[in-house]
């Protein structure tokens, strides 16, 4: 049986689905890492998908990833229906008993005293793993945080349901025993009003402490196919209709300008390739040049060599941002766009309205689309190398503060 020390450092689990990528919960459990390791504690890591951490420090659970095939049966029959079939009920149960007795196992590997549930107490990805974390934290003394990032609330796809009993159970759970934590404030009143718990608001951050050193260009716009007086675009998201790439594509259309280059960094990632046969549709009725960069441009990170350029380096060739999502839990994408100094056009989604905005930021704003005052925005920015660079180091320094 796992005992919690009460004074001295912390030995910590962060628990989520995968741990990979440049996905917004991987990066926030590689930052939260650095700072609770600076301040002394030691970190592991479980999940169904855990390949760019210290193998001796991780412990993966198969059951654990969403894209096991029998969790994803469980997603298949769990949404779109009302009526349940008690082989699913079945199936959950069994499913929820293995990674149970696996996290455990965990636990007393580790010697925990921590876990740090990432986003598996929030959106219903992988409902196994939540009912079992909620079992683990009933019955065992390890403390809990959970970090929410995607509330089952925020995504229509759930919202017809066969499972409201494990929803309510587990995403989130009302359960005085964690602690919660969200990453905007619209996320924290919609929690407390539904579950009637407190939890504290810590942004997605970037170490502005400790700015990207100035690099060489590394070949990257010859291995897309750009010369190096093209205009370089760069959407840094995944390709899901959200990021909402059709309007990066009105606005390379509209800029009317050949040398003009419109870069996705990401693969489609989970949710399927039918979006991107979509833009790819629409970029060529249009007549823009859209490069798909994902097979070329790494999402690891800078070094962690899954393709020959990492995002960074991505980010150090662009010239202009483009980051019009329809809606995000924070805006990682925006935070890393003023961290490598780069202009960047937004869309004004509601919670850069609420959390990001105020701060001042000096962005290429839009309401959901393009209009003839931002083409020109646009255009100043990409020749008036003194105004653009009057707008980054502002931002800059506003991330810094």
């Amino acid at each position: 049986m796992v005992t919690r020390k009460k004074n001295g450092p912390k030995r910590i689990g962060f628990v989520s689905t995968r741990i990979s990528g440049t996905d917004g919960v991987s990066l926030e459990i590689e930052k939260w890492a650095h700072v609770l390791e600076s301040m002394g504690h030691r970190c592991f890591y479980i999940a169904g998908l855990c390949d760019d951490r210290p193998p001796e420090r991780c412990h993966v659970i198969p059951e654990a990833h969403f894209r096991h095939p029998d969790i994803e049966v469980v997603s298949r029959e769990s949404f779109g229906g009302r009526l349940r079939a008690p082989e699913l009920s079945d199936r959950v149960r069994e499913l929820t008993a293995r990674i149970d007795a696996q996290l455990r196992a965990a636990i007393e590997r580790f010697d925990l005293d921590v876990l740090i549930a990432e986003n598996c107490l929030t959106i219903p990805m992988n409902i196994p793993l939540g009912l079992a974390l909620v079992e683990t934290i009933m019955e065992t003394p390890v403390a809990c945080i959970a970090h929410h990032h995607d509330f089952v609330w925020e995504r229509d796809r759930f919202l017809v349901n066969c499972v409201d009993d494990y929803l309510v159970t587990a995403f989130p759970p009302r359960l005085a025993q964690i602690d919660h934590v969200v990453i905007n404030t619209q996320a924290a009143s919609e929690f407390s009003r539904r579950t009637g718990l407190p939890c504290t608001v810590v942004p997605n951050v970037m170490d502005f402490d400790r700015p990207p050193a100035a690099a060489a260009p590394r070949g990257l716009r010859a291995a897309l196919g750009i010369r190096d007086d093209d205009i370089l675009v760069l959407q840094p998201t995944r390709i899901v209709q959200r990021k909402g790439i059709e309007t990066s594509i009105e606005l390379v259309r509209r800029l009317d300008d050949p040398r003009v280059k419109l870069v996705v960094s990401h693969t489609a990632g989970d949710e399927g390739d039918t979006y991107a046969r979509r833009i790819l549709d629409y970029a060529a009725l249009l007549g823009v040049e859209l490069i798909l960069a994902g097979d070329v441009i790494d999402a690891g990170g800078a070094d962690s060599g899954a393709a020959p350029f990492s995002i960074w380096d991505a980010y150090e060739e662009a010239d202009l941002i483009t980051y019009p999502s329809t809606y995000e839990g924070f805006g990682n994408a925006f935070l890393e766009a003023v961290y490598h100094r780069r202009p960047i056009l937004c869309n004004r989604y509601s919670i850069f309205r609420t959390d990001i905005e105020p701060l001042g930021f000096n962005t290429i704003e839009i309401d959901g689309y393009i209009t003839d005052d931002v083409l020109a925005e646009v255009r100043r920015v990409l020749e008036d190398a003194a105004y653009r660079q009057d707008m980054v180091e502002q931002n800059f320094r506003i991330g810094l503060q």
